[in-house]
C-alpha cells in the first residue's frame, strides 16, 4: 500500500507531513525516508505511539514529532498555531471512516498548504469524501486510496 500511495503522491522532498491515525507510522516514516522535511505523527494509542518512536530511532530519522492525542484536538491546535502541511496522510481504522469524516471535513482544510495533497486510505467499499478536489480514487485489493488536493 505504501508503494501504491507514494506512486500516486510523487516526490515529497522538503514536504511538511501530517500523519493522522498513524498506527505504526509506516506512511509517515516512508515520507521521511523519501526526503520529507518533517512529520507530525498523530496516534492516540500509547502502545502504537511507542512503536513509532522505536521505528524513528531504529531508522535514525529526524524531523518527527509524535502526538499521543485525539486527531480533532491536534487539528485544532495546529490551526491555532498557524501550521500548514504539504501532505496529509489519513488512515483511520477500517470501518471507522464515517465516524471521523465530518470532523476531518470540518478541520482538515484549515491546516493545508496551498498545494497540499491529502491521501486517505479506507476499505475498498468506502468512497471517502472531503471538501477538497478529488485527484484520484483507486482500489488495491481490500483497500482504497483516495487522493485529494487543496
Amino acid at each position: 500500500m505504501r508503494e501504491a500511495a507514494f506512486s500516486l503522491i510523487g516526490p515529497v522532498d522538503g514536504a511538511t507531513v501530517l500523519d493522522l491515525f498513524a498506527g505504526s507510522g509506516a506512511m509517515g516514516l516512508e515520507a521521511l525516508s523519501r526526503g520529507a522535511a518533517s512529520c507530525l505523527f498523530v496516534e492516540h494509542d500509547r502502545d502504537a505511539a511507542r512503536v513509532i518512536h522505536a521505528n524513528l530511532e531504529k531508522l535514525r530519522l529526524t524531523g518527527a514529532v509524535v502526538a499521543t492525542r485525539d486527531v480533532a484536538a491536534v487539528l485544532r491546535d495546529e490551526h491555532d498555531r498557524g501550521r500548514r502541511y504539504d501532505l496529509v496522510l489519513v488512515d483511520p481504522p477500517y470501518g471507522e471512516w464515517e465516524k471521523h469524516a465530518k470532523t476531518l471535513a470540518e478541520l482538515l482544510p484549515a491546516v493545508l498548504a496551498d498545494d497540499a495533497l491529502v491521501v486517505v486510505e479506507t476499505s475498498d467499499r468506502v468512497e471517502a469524501e472531503l471538501p477538497l478536489a478529488l485527484v484520484t480514487s483507486r482500489r488495491y485489493g481490500s483497500a482504497r486510496i483516495t487522493v485529494f488536493s487543496r
